[in-house]
């Protein structure tokens, strides 16, 4: 079962999504695809090649800025007081497909973007808030670190994700298979 990440658009089902988290769903339904063409964040939908209107997964990348001061000692010590960043605003998987590793899936799509973005554009960081901390864990396993001020605010230094890119190489050879639930290469 072929997967692919398309930006969002109209002919996306978004009303049929249901992760099991109102606000999420809300925001899928509602805001996402708006808020993609004014620029303001940008959407992206997991689907299926021969199903490419059903959505199974979403998340949203933006910009933002940081206070340097948040940030962990060690890391607050390299930047000037405020520092450009991405931010991971959202991330939600149909319910049917949960604990069957899309959201890794997209989670390194997402950092993926990030870093290329970092070619043209100076970036920190990629940062995240959690909705919960079941969800912060989660990040933490990506290698995540939770801010001095907030363990649901979480950072992962542009430095670790290019390391770990470089390692293994783009995720663009991964795929997913169902039948062992699970992301990797599978050729």
């Amino acid at each position: 079962m072929p997967l692919r990440i398309d930006p969002i658009s109209r002919s996306h089902n978004r009303r049929s999504f249901d992760c099991g988290i109102t606000d999420l769903n809300q925001y899928l339904q509602n805001t996402a695809r708006q808020q993609s063409e004014k620029g303001i964040s940008r959407a992206f939908v997991l689907v299926e090649d021969n199903n490419p209107s059903e959505i199974l997964g979403f998340f949203t990348l933006t910009a933002c800025e940081i206070l340097v001061e948040k940030l962990p000692p060690r890391f607050a010590k390299k930047y000037p007081m405020r520092a450009s960043a991405a931010k991971i605003a959202r991330l939600a998987v149909t319910r049917p497909w949960h604990k069957q590793g899309l959201g890794t899936y997209m989670m390194l799509n997402a950092m993926e973007r990030v870093l290329r973005v970092t070619e043209h554009l100076g970036v920190i960081g990629f940062f995240v808030d959690a909705k919960n901390e079941g969800a912060a864990a989660n990040y933490r396993l990506f290698g995540f670190i939770p801010l001095p001020d907030s363990s649901l605010e979480l950072f992962l230094p542009i430095a670790t994700i290019r390391k770990a890119f470089s390692e293994r190489g783009s995720i663009l050879g991964i795929g997913f298979d169902r039948h062992r639930g699970r992301v990797g290469p599978f050729g």
